[in-house]
């Protein structure tokens, strides 16, 4: 009998009978030890204990007993024979024991996620009332889009939205897949596509949510292209980056873009009241009393530590609820504690120990490095110096690097000051060279310097203006691009002497040599003349 093996009930692995009782035991209650187990490695107040009701002179002799009837108490909720080899565990009853034990870890930000649409909060634009998009998600009509925007704006929230117009609303016709770019691959996606067009045969429509699908290069893309044109899946992406460079144009002519935008205070605000609810928690505001209820809640935050999260997480509604969950998680009491002292308060000094602003949004590859770069560059041409600094600081902040920041800013002082004043060259050229030589932090007082400089300098876009306009006119020539004229060539040699190169040519000033120094057809162009068109 010994070596007869019985299926444990918890971890379905096999034992023998001698040792089943004990690991049952172990695996239950998460102790080190079967056999050194005691009443003291449990807390008064824990359900183990409160199960038990054991003295510590009497567990190793009760243990056996308990191990069986709690054995036989799983067993029977799974439904299952403790006998029978290789059982799986019923999913829902695995679920309520981890419930029990308190081991759900799942991020408050995964909690959180809406499952309709009224529970959705922010981008009224794409999502209000009115709008196309939420007439068609209402009628559980599910288009092929791409929803594009910053982290933590909602996108992976919305597609969980449709994830439950798919499940609960379609009375069974729509499937709904989600996969991520960042860990399936095409292989993955075509045994998605082979399912999808065989439950397409029954009248099921599949919907394929593919989380960053940037990370699909342009030719992994066109692994969607047929079956979306086809109608065998509908798809929705979800991207952080620019859609117009990092999705196929061919992909992009059978989707619609979704723009969704940095959540706002108010809206984040929404979310943290709703997640402090969801938490057994209370928001505190001075105008208004804490109402008495039966429940008393576990930690109490005030109205103002909420507005500040919500104020310092750039839009992001993940940032803003990990902040959250952490100042929970640092301060929560267990339920002993908590029957003893109460419940406790949660201030701004606690959530601002959890979060550093360190999660400023920028990409150094993607739109926010170009979208800066222009902002600054705008703003010191129409000689504005605060937004100037603002944006300066703001790419230094995001971690751009500081000397392409002075290469830019030499350009600036070519193409918007230059000639009204040429000491703006050299000021943005000693700050390149001074950025490579002592680089960040210590540099970024020297573009500071450099930027307020060129915003307060006179300006003038001559230059820019002159060169552009000699492009025009060399790109836009009709026929052959007119050779040089024979007095203005080298004649180095005999032979270049003879056939007339530099014969005629003097030193003079252009009005006193009489000569033309453009080429035939082209003598009385002006390009520094901007008010004029310089093509007739």
């Amino acid at each position: 009998m010994d070596n007869d093996k019985i299926c444990c009930p918890i971890c379905s692995k096999e034992f023998s009978s001698v040792i089943i009782e004990n690991h049952v035991s172990k695996c239950l209650f998460l102790n080190e030890s079967a056999s050194k187990e005691s009443s003291s490695s449990f807390k008064d107040g824990s359900p183990a204990r409160k199960y038990m009701k054991l003295s510590d002179t009497k567990v190793k002799k009760d243990d056996v007993g308990l191990v069986k009837n709690t054995t036989k108490m799983v067993s029977s909720v799974m439904n299952i024979d403790s006998q029978s080899p290789k059982t799986s565990i019923n999913i829902n009853t695995d679920k309520k024991i981890t419930k029990l034990f308190g081991n759900d870890h799942i991020p408050l930000a995964e909690r959180m996620r809406p499952t309709t649409l009224s529970g959705y909060v922010g981008q009224l634009h794409v999502l209000g009332p009115s709008t196309v998009l939420y007439q068609l998600l209402n009628k559980s009509e599910i288009p092929n889009i791409i929803l594009w925007g910053p982290p933590g704006c909602g996108k992976t929230s919305l597609a969980n939205v449709i994830a439950y117009i798919c499940k609960n609303k379609s009375n069974g016709k729509m499937r709904y897949v989600k996969l991520s770019a960042a860990m399936a691959g095409v292989n993955e996606v075509k045994e998605v596509i082979t399912i999808a067009s065989n439950e397409l045969k029954f009248n099921r429509r599949t919907v394929v949510f593919m989380d960053e699908i940037h990370r699909f290069n342009k030719i992994q893309q066109d692994v969607f292209l047929p079956h979306v044109e086809s109608g065998i899946i509908t798809l929705i992406g979800a991207t952080t980056e620019n859609p117009s460079f990092s999705l196929n144009s061919a992909l992009l002519s059978r989707c619609r873009v979704i723009v969704l935008e940095k959540l706002n205070t108010s809206n984040l605000m929404s979310i943290l009241n709703r997640a402090v609810y969801s938490l057994e928690g209370t928001v505190y505001n001075s105008n208004k009393k804490l109402e008495s209820a039966n429940q008393i809640p576990k930690f109490i935050i005030d109205e103002p530590s909420i507005e500040w999260l919500a104020e310092t997480c750039d839009g992001d509604a993940r940032i803003a609820l990990s902040g959250l969950e952490l100042a929970v998680q640092c301060k929560i009491q267990s339920n002993e504690e908590f029957l003893q002292n109460g419940p406790v308060t949660i201030t701004l000094a606690n959530i601002k120990e959890g979060l550093k602003k360190t999660h400023m949004l920028y990409d150094k590859r993607g739109d926010q490095h170009y979208d800066m770069i222009s902002a600054l560059h705008k703003s010191v041409r129409a000689s504005d110096e605060n937004a100037s600094l603002y944006w300066l600081t703001r790419m230094i902040l995001g971690g751009e690097d500081p000397v392409y920041i002075a290469r830019r800013l030499v350009r600036m002082a070519c193409e918007d000051i230059g000639l009204e004043d040429p000491k703006a060259l050299g000021i943005a050229i000693h700050t390149m060279h001074g950025c490579k030589m002592i680089g960040m932090p210590e540099c970024d007082v020297l573009l500071a310097q450099c930027t307020t400089y060129l915003a307060r300098a006179p300006k003038s876009r001559l230059m820019e203006d002159a060169l552009r306009a000699a492009q025009r006119v060399i790109a836009e020539h009709k026929g052959p691009q007119p050779g040089v004229p024979l007095y203005l060539r080298n004649a180095p040699t005999k032979l270049m002497k003879n056939l007339g190169y530099s014969k005629g040519y003097n030193m003079k000033h252009k009005d006193e040599s009489g000569m033309n120094y453009l080429p035939e057809g082209l003598e009385n162009v002006n390009f520094f003349d901007y008010h004029k068109n310089y093509m007739t």
